[in-house]
């Protein structure tokens, strides 16, 4: 007697966890019924566990034919009302959120940051110290050590653009610049101002942004690139500097056709 009653129990408990282990139906409840599963047990399944029951008129009478009690009913109507599931929150979480704030571009699907490099400003005296071959004679001048990006990037070209607070892609200024036997360089606009409704006269590069997400901009270049040619994103607040020796920082590549 004992041996059939530790069988049974293996049974039973075999039959929960297979149970558990998909979403509760009608037939599921009358199983667990019929099998001598308290009706303590069979609500907390309902309560706990997936499940979608069928209680029209009909079926109802029908279960409570087949010994489903009151109490259990209640809990499978009660589990039919519940509202679905929230989205977990890492579906709600922010993709770009642990970026840091910078340029990026895309390779291999992944966005990758450029690195920055240190620009110097210098006035139209001190600049012509740094023998510019005639190339850049403005009031006002960034100024890269080496003649070449680090960074190479060939078409297609996406680039990202990841803000701080306050700021827009737009902030940001595209220049194209000239390159000098151990230097690179170019020229703001007369008189050493960036603002608003300005930019360099001769070395800026127009691009349009595309909002994607907070702080978070897609950047649409120009058509025609120069092939070969080295550019830089100015970071935001170093086009307003105007004082020779004054220094900042662009995100600089080497482009590729």
């Amino acid at each position: 007697m004992r041996v059939y009653w530790f069988a049974a129990l293996c049974v039973l408990t075999l039959g929960s966890v297979l149970v558990a282990q998909t979403a509760l139906d009608n037939a599921a409840v009358v199983k667990m019924t019929k099998a001598g599963l308290g009706e303590d047990v069979i609500v907390s399944m309902v309560q706990n566990q997936p499940g979608h029951y069928d209680l029209t008129p009909d079926t109802l009478v029908s279960l409570k034919a087949g010994g489903v009690s009151e109490k259990v009913l209640a809990a499978m109507a009660a589990k039919n009302a519940a509202p679905a599931a929230a989205p977990s929150s890492a579906a709600k979480a922010d993709p770009y959120e642990d970026m840091d704030i910078g340029v990026y571009y895309k390779l291999k699907d992944a966005w990758t940051a450029i690195p920055s490099e240190s620009v110097n400003w210098k006035t139209g005296g001190v600049l012509k110290s740094f023998a510019s071959q005639g190339i850049v004679k403005g009031d006002v001048n960034g100024h890269l050590n080496g003649k070449e990006s680090a960074t190479q990037l060939r078409t297609p070209l996406e680039i990202l653009i990841k803000t701080a607070e306050g700021v827009e892609a737009t902030d940001y200024q595209l220049v194209h610049m000239h390159v000098n036997s151990d230097n690179r360089e170019f020229r703001t606009k007369t008189g050493g101002v960036f603002h608003a409704s300005g930019g360099a006269t001769k070395d800026a590069v127009m691009f349009q942004e595309t909002r994607i997400a907070k702080h978070v901009y897609t950047v649409t270049l120009p058509d025609k690139l120069a092939s070969g040619g080295e550019y830089g994103f100015l970071a935001p607040g170093l086009s307003n500097s105007t004082a020779s020796g004054s220094t900042g920082k662009a995100y600089t590549f080497h482009f590729l056709e």
